[in-house]
């Protein structure tokens, strides 16, 4: 079922982010695919139309789902009424917030920390709202804590997106867009115009300190809406306990380094990750245990307000 709704959000992701179709094409796709999700509309030949309209800039691999956007929607179409609605309410916001940030219109950055959060929860807080539902249609004892879970699941999603909008600073900025908020570095002193240029500058590390601060609080919430998840229920709780696990790493990395040129300078490395999958799964229904892992693993980042 998760596995399912990844692939639903790859596609909508694949029209938002390909650069062959014109706005007013990713717009029509992104119409259709949430009314294909919600069932008030055939899928026909859409997977074929939108894989052709696929030119260039596109990996083969998502032209190939999306050529097979037929079988994975027969798949979600199998599911529960309960959870054809969070899947088909989690593609509905997020290509409703398509137009409103498109690419081209953020290469300075975003205004300030409302709109990143309001970006963020277009592309990943609506998810944390979806897998908080899918979660409790599955489990009745983990349905009990609902309205605890579902007040932490958006922050949980910004938490795993701020971490990649932070290592992916130059991977974006080559595409000329920036998801940073300008008012947080404006404060410290630092003009985004000149992100790239202004090698080095200590008004930009410490606006990126600030929102590593940000980010760790939203990941420290991602923690308590896992130990909310009864133990009874190990899978989901090391489903999202490697995700907490690997941006934490990766965020101490950054603030290890918030001068760095290239994603790859603050990737985590394949032994961390193992490390991080070996940790979880041991700890996994000791929330004691939790608590002290993520404080390890958090030395260096700073704590900030959410």
């Amino acid at each position: 079922m998760v596995g399912n709704a990844y692939l639903l959000c790859r596609i909508a992701d694949t029209i938002e982010d390909s650069p062959a179709l014109t706005i007013e094409q990713k717009l029509s796709f992104s119409q259709a695919f949430a009314e294909i999700v919600e069932g008030a509309r055939a899928v026909n030949d859409f997977g074929d139309a939108l894989a052709d309209a696929l030119t260039h800039g596109s990996p083969e691999a998502e032209r190939d789902l999306v050529r097979n956007t037929e079988r994975v929607i027969r798949i979600t179409h199998s599911f529960s009424a309960a959870e054809r609605a969070a899947l088909s309410r989690c593609v509905r916001i997020m290509t409703s917030g398509m137009e409103e940030f498109q690419e081209g219109q953020f290469t300075d950055g975003l205004r300030d920390v409302s709109q990143l959060d309001a970006y963020c929860y277009h592309v990943a807080g609506v998810v944390g709202e979806m897998l908080c539902d899918l979660f409790c249609a599955h489990s009745p004892e983990t349905a009990k804590n609902r309205d605890k879970l579902a007040a932490l699941a958006v922050s949980f999603g910004q938490g795993l997106q701020m971490t990649n909008i932070l290592k992916d600073i130059w991977d974006d900025k080559a595409r000329n867009v920036v998801w940073l908020p300008r008012s947080v570095f404006d404060a410290h002193g630092f003009d985004l115009s000149a992100l790239g240029v202004r090698k080095n500058d200590p008004a930009f590390r410490a606006g990126m300190i600030e929102l590593i601060g940000i980010a760790r609080g939203h990941l420290e919430n991602a923690l308590a809406y896992t130990m909310l998840i009864p133990k009874s229920e190990p899978g989901i709780r090391r489903f999202c306990l490697w995700a907490i696990g690997m941006a934490v790493l990766t965020l101490r990395k950054i603030a290890a380094n918030p001068y760095f040129t290239s994603g790859n300078e603050v990737k985590i490395s394949r032994r961390a990750v193992r490390g991080v999958v070996v940790a979880s799964n041991l700890a996994c229904k000791n929330n004691v245990a939790l608590k002290i892992l993520f404080a390890l693993a958090a030395r260096g980042v700073p704590r900030g307000a959410v």
